[in-house]
Formats: structure tokens, C-alpha cells, sequence
């Protein structure tokens, strides 16, 4: 009888966020079906005799060994002892490693958690994370001057985890609410175009996301920021501007965040500023 009951061992020379990310893409494909998996973490591994822990762990459950490490002696150990154990496992870190030496004839550093050493790119990322949260929600429009990327839509479109997401790639990104009534920052007209964005959404999907929000408060859920009709008319007042201002509009109705953002990067050009998180 097949087993639904499946382990997952990432091993790792660092926080393990890569093969973390590859496993719970893999696992994603099987949710709400009769399988459980348990994603197991066993990280910051520099020593053999930890190594060797964590691969007799994964043995007694038969798991599925996902292994980031750089350091060539530790890569033998753990592949070797998968082959010998039968435990299926996949490096996911030196045949790419290995294919850019073999290509350039230079070796590689072989530094564990290269990626996430506080070096120039680390404090960038810090420095746009506090951009994000200090021009978030329009708070300061001068703001609007400084950022890589300007985020504009009404009420629940995402603006804040989107700019959030970005900054998390190393770009400043602010952000302003669009309200029919509310005054329009004149530092919105001297932004470049092609660094805005306007964020829209489907009437009745953003008629639900506000309805369940004010569900959460306790509030009935019949309200005038709920109301269709009304956001009919913020979503036209937000179009008419977007279209003033000759910049990208993306619907965000069943979009991810992720998927946004990547279509973000994409149409300005900035797939290139920074390392993947």
C-alpha cells in the first residue's frame, strides 16, 4: 500500500531558505489531497558529526533528503549516504555551482550562506524595508521622489505587501491609497510615469475582500466602503488617473502577490536589481 505519509529533510548550510521554497512548491501540488508531509529543518550544518545526525534522521522515516550545501566534503558525505540508504535526494545547489566553473574556469568561493552575509546588498535591503514602512499608505507624498517604484490603488489592492514584497528585493517603493474625495499629492505628477504602477481589482472581488474585512472588526459587512456601486466608482476614479498619468495597470484579482510583483519587475525592467530572497 502506497504511503501518504511523507518527510522532508532539508539540509543546509544556511537558514535552508532555498530548498525550503523548492519543497513547499513540490508539496503545494498536494494539498487538500490524502497525503501529509512534514518539512523537517535541519540548518547552519558546517560539521560532519552534524551532517550525520540529521541524514540518520531522515533514514528512520525514509525521507526526502533536499540538501543546499556548498562545502564539497559535506555534499560526498550526504550523497553517498543517500545512495547507499536508498533515500531519495536531490543537491540542489552543486550542479549549477559546478556548470559556472566548468564554464568560466573559475572555483567558486564555497562559502556557506554566501547569499546572506551582511555585506552591501544585505544593508540595501534593510535600508528599503524602513523606505517601505516609512512612504507607506501616502504617509509622507515626498517620498514619491525618492522611490524606484510608486504603487497607486484604492483599498485592498495590495499595495502594502507588495511594497513590502519589492523592498524585500532591494527597491524603494512607496505607495498611496487613491480615494475619490481625498486630494491628489501635486509630487505624484513630477514622478517619472514608467516607475508607477496602478493596482486595480474585480468590482465584485473587492466588493467580498471588504466585506470579510469588516466581518473581522466585528462590523456588519453592509457598509459604504463595501458598497458596490461606490467601489465601481473608486475603481473608475483610479482607471481615469492611471490612464492620465500613462502608467502600468495590473488587474491584482487572482493574482499572488508574488505574480505581481514578478510582472512588476518584468515591465520596468527591473528583474535585474537583486538577488532572488
Amino acid at each position: 500500500m502506497a504511503n501518504k505519509n511523507i518527510y522532508m529533510y532539508i539540509i543546509s548550510d544556511s537558514a535552508g531558505e532555498t530548498a525550503s521554497k523548492l519543497a513547499q512548491a513540490s508539496i503545494a501540488q498536494y494539498e487538500q489531497l490524502d497525503i501529509e508531509c512534514h518539512l523537517m529543518k535541519r540548518t547552519f550544518i558546517y560539521e560532519k558529526s552534524d551532517l550525520m545526525i540529521a541524514l540518520e534522521e531522515a533514514k528512520l522515516v525514509n525521507a526526502i533528503v533536499i540538501q543546499t550545501l556548498i562545502s564539497e566534503e559535506l555534499v560526498k558525505i550526504s550523497n553517498e549516504f543517500c545512495q547507499e540508504n536508498n533515500l531519495f535526494y536531490f543537491d540542489a545547489l552543486s550542479p549549477v555551482v559546478d556548470e559556472i566553473s566548468q564554464r568560466t574556469g573559475v572555483e567558486p568561493t564555497r562559502v556557506p550562506g554566501a547569499l546572506h552575509f551582511l555585506n552591501e546588498n544585505y544593508f540595501e535591503r534593510i535600508n528599503a524595508m524602513e523606505f517601505a514602512v516609512k512612504y507607506d499608505d501616502g504617509k509622507d507624498p515626498r517620498g514619491f521622489l525618492e522611490a524606484d517604484i510608486l504603487l497607486l490603488g484604492v483599498s485592498r489592492t495590495s499595495k502594502t505587501p507588495l511594497s513590502l514584497f519589492l523592498a524585500n528585493k532591494n527597491l524603494k517603493v512607496a505607495n498611496l491609497p487613491l480615494i475619490p474625495e481625498a486630494h491628489i499629492p501635486s509630487q505624484i505628477w513630477e514622478v517619472d510615469p514608467k516607475k508607477i504602477v496602478g493596482l486595480t481589482n474585480d468590482p465584485k472581488i473587492l466588493n467580498a475582500i471588504r466585506e470579510e474585512r469588516m466581518r473581522s472588526y466585528g462590523l456588519s459587512p453592509n457598509t459604504a466602503y463595501s458598497d458596490i456601486s461606490k467601489i465601481k466608482e473608486e475603481l473608475k476614479f483610479a482607471d481615469d488617473l492611471y490612464k492620465k498619468i500613462g502608467c502600468l495597470i495590473i488587474n491584482v484579482a487572482q493574482r499572488s502577490i508574488e505574480e505581481t510583483a514578478s510582472i512588476i519587475l518584468s515591465e520596468l525592467g527591473l528583474e535585474d536589481h537583486s538577488y532572488f530572497s
